[in-house]
């Protein structure tokens, strides 16, 4: 029996994917289009890895440059800044609001995002949807932390809950505990998710009148 429904947000709840890589290719458009190509298909290869960790990774790795946390922080509150309203502003995916709504009625919901927790809170609050949520985990917190912390809290087992998400690591978090996964599939990710063979929706809309896992 279906208690608990955990959502990754960009990408699953709000159409704000290309928000978050558009902010990436304004940070780093100064190191030139074909960085900014290979930071922005990382970051949407990606979806559930912190900004913070995005940013370290991104400087070692691709710029071959040492940063320090204090910069790391800069250039997260730079990304935030540019953002935070867009992403307030980006459509629900299909159903989502509805979807969400209706599954407030019956079930516990939850957040589990790589955005931060103070900004994400900031963000449902301003869609008018927080309340809809029983609680809110973004970065620092991996999203395997985020679902221990709801298995244990709230004592609902594995085969009670769902994960709906986008990315690789939403997916390892959830199927690494046992929980069902189902894999938002859309332009940005679909190239990445080519051998995927578990489930898949494009958008909310089918699952309106019949619930999945519930009814």
């Amino acid at each position: 029996m279906l208690k608990g429904i955990i959502f990754d947000f960009d990408g699953v709840i709000a159409e704000s994917v290309q928000v978050k890589s558009d902010a990436f290719a304004e940070l780093y458009k100064p190191y030139g289009s074909d960085i900014v190509k290979n930071i922005v298909e990382h970051h949407e290869a990606n979806g559930g890895m912190s900004r913070f960790e995005k940013i370290k990774l991104y400087h070692v790795s691709i710029l071959n440059k040492t940063i320090t946390k204090e910069e790391i922080s800069d250039l997260a509150n730079q990304f935030s800044q540019l953002v935070v309203e867009k992403v307030i502003e980006a459509p629900y995916v299909p159903g989502a609001l509805e979807y969400i709504q209706k599954c407030h009625e019956k079930y516990k919901l939850f957040i589990s995002t790589g955005t931060p927790t103070s900004e994400i809170r900031k963000i449902l609050k301003a869609r008018k949807i927080a309340d809809c949520f029983t609680n809110v985990y973004g970065s620092p917190e991996q999203k395997t932390t985020h679902v221990n912390n709801i298995i244990s809290k709230y004592n609902i087992l594995p085969n009670e809950m769902i994960f709906y998400g986008d990315s690789s690591s939403d997916m390892h978090a959830a199927l690494s505990h046992g929980i069902p996964f189902v894999l938002r599939l859309y332009s940005l990710n679909q190239h990445y998710f080519g051998n995927y063979t578990g489930l898949t929706i494009r958008n909310f809309n089918d699952l309106l009148s019949n619930l999945l896992y519930g009814e």
